[in-house]
């Protein structure tokens, strides 16, 4: 069985090991691959592991051998469920590997728009404070956390892991799912409802929902125009969940009061991309899943998932 990892480096840069999927045949890793790359590569694969190479049926009908599809990620829009389905190709991802390590982030992000950490860090280093007559030295206005209303927009694994923490925190904690009912019983703390009373009153609205047809663009300007005034946005979900040119357009126009990303529509961004001069924008370059524990634990569940698939099971198989 020829086992091919496509574009290996994000998830292990050369400290981790994929020594024990070589268990299972014959395996090749490449830390990148582009598209024709990819398709030069698979050639007599019986499985392929990806993260953010595409296949669609266009390249799976190129590749009769395929009978296995990993994906090293939690998402899976860029692989063709229903083609694959047709083809009997079995596919998996790694669910919940992520959740601490994004949740984490999703604060982060939302600790530097409100103590505005890099600009106050910034003061120091560039000696704004040692030339300065104020003991403490503080621009712009800071916000406390305790008793504002923060919005998750989804209510899986990491939305819970942010849920705690900003109860933690002393906030409010909104949340708007497709089924509430689901979670009603063990989150008594979480006010659960749609999304236009979410935009109404929440202070924070926090993005956690899959890119699906029905979540591409959902934050669009008349979202944005919706949302409370003075209100902040974070998105550690997909780029793709919002307009990024409204977003742009809002933070020019003081509509919205501060942006924060880990994610884009398009990674890398191109440089003239209306966010990287947007005020009150922060943006990272989708690294939130990828500590060191988070990745361990990927390579821990794609061994684990292809075992699986070997052996005629089914573990985190979406088809």
């Amino acid at each position: 069985m020829k086992i091919v990892i496509l574009d290996g480096h994000s998830t292990n840069p050369g400290d981790l090991t994929w020594h024990e999927l070589a268990d299972y045949g014959t395996l090749e890793v490449y830390p990148q691959s582009s598209n024709e790359q990819a398709l030069e590569r698979a050639q007599g694969a019986a499985g392929l592991l990806t993260n953010k190479v595409a296949l669609r049926k266009p390249q799976l009908d190129q590749l009769p051998d395929l009978r296995y599809i990993g994906i090293l990620a939690t998402g899976y829009n860029l692989v063709d469920l229903t083609a694959c389905e047709k083809r009997g190709i079995a596919v998996t991802n790694i669910p919940g590997y992520s959740s601490h390590s994004v949740c984490q982030m999703t604060f982060a992000l939302i600790l530097n728009l409100t103590n505005h950490l890099v600009h106050h860090n910034r003061l120091v280093i560039d000696r704004s404070w040692s030339h300065s007559n104020q003991p403490c030295l503080i621009e712009g206005s800071m916000i406390e956390l305790a008793g504002l209303k923060l919005g998750l927009v989804g209510f899986g694994q990491i939305a819970q892991e942010v849920a705690k923490v900003a109860l933690a925190f002393g906030m409010r904690v909104h949340a708007t799912t497709l089924h509430p009912e689901r979670y009603r019983q063990d989150w008594p703390q979480v006010r659960f409802g749609d999304l236009a009373q979410l935009r109404h009153d929440c202070d924070i609205i926090s993005l956690h929902c899959p890119l699906k047809e029905e979540t591409a663009g959902l934050v669009d300007r008349a979202f944005l125009l919706a949302m409370k005034p003075g209100a902040l946005l974070i998105n550690t979900a997909r780029g793709q969940v919002v307009d990024e040119s409204a977003v742009a357009a809002a933070l020019h126009a003081e509509e919205l009061a501060g942006y924060a990303a880990d994610v884009l529509g398009t990674e890398p961004p191109a440089p003239d991309h209306p966010l990287l001069d947007a005020p009150h924008c922060f943006l990272t370059p989708h690294i939130a899943w990828g500590t060191l524990a988070a990745r361990r634990r990927l390579i821990a569940v794609a061994l684990d998932n292809l075992r699986s698939f070997v052996e005629g099971g089914r573990k985190n198989r979406l088809v």
